[in-house]
């Protein structure tokens, strides 16, 4: 978990090194098999990746849902311990515009509920010479299924 100052200066530091920097991100409220096939396909495209996760008032006022389930603090120690995960930042906005413009990775992954066209950010990429891969496996594992199908068994 770092600061956007000192994540930039790791990025800095490992570019100078030839590493290839990825960027993902996502709400990642109840972390299921389809994020990890996401992340670690992510992973697979460069040396390091950095996983940006909405805050918590974001995931409401986006209208993912009415409340959160998992507080930012957990969801971020929860990705930061998985081994394809690098570092982990929180943002607030609506799209992480503003950290690809900070970070410019190399590669800006998307799950495969996007298409390249389709991701909200590519023209940033697209400014500073990145690049915009959909990775993972296909999208037939969401958050809000996981939560339907527990509602569901309640008696």
């Amino acid at each position: 978990m770092r600061d956007l100052e000192g994540l930039k200066a790791i990025v800095e530091e490992e570019r100078k090194k030839g590493k290839k920097i990825v960027f993902g991100n996502g709400c990642f409220d109840l972390l299921h098999v389809g994020h990890v096939r996401y992340l670690s396909a992510a992973k697979a495209m460069g040396d390091l990746l950095i996983v940006a996760v909405n805050d918590d008032e974001s995931i409401v006022s986006l209208g993912k849902r009415q409340s959160v389930i998992t507080p930012l603090e957990e969801r971020m120690e929860i990705l930061a311990a998985l081994a394809c995960v690098d570092y982990v930042i929180a943002f607030k906005e609506p799209t992480v515009e503003h950290l690809l413009r900070e970070l410019k990775p190399d590669i800006h992954a998307k799950g495969t509920d996007y298409t390249e066209e389709t991701v909200p950010e590519r023209a940033v990429v697209a400014e500073y010479g990145g690049q915009v891969a959909i990775v993972g496996d296909p999208k037939n594992h969401s958050t809000r299924e996981i939560i339907e199908m527990v509602k569901q068994m309640e008696p």
